[in-house]
């Protein structure tokens, strides 16, 4: 048993990436609830809807990097 107890960068990445899908769900469910409710005012959504879509892009450009092109 001589596994290195440090990480890759891939595994890295790819906790960072669950951690960032688990963000964009909980702003999804969030925005759901304040589209549902009425509760939310216009100003609170679109804030909401900037940052999932900005999570969105950082999930993105990490897939990216893990998975590589493949060029048929």
């Amino acid at each position: 048993m001589n596994a290195s107890p440090e990480l890759s960068f891939e595994d890295m990445l790819r906790i960072r990436l669950e951690v960032l899908r688990r963000e964009h769900r909980d702003l999804d469910d969030a925005i759901s609830a304040l589209e549902a409710g009425g509760r939310g005012d216009q100003l609170t959504l679109r804030r909401l809807k900037k940052q999932k879509l900005c999570l969105k892009d950082q999930i993105v450009k990490i897939e990216d990097q893990l998975i590589p092109d493949i060029i048929a």
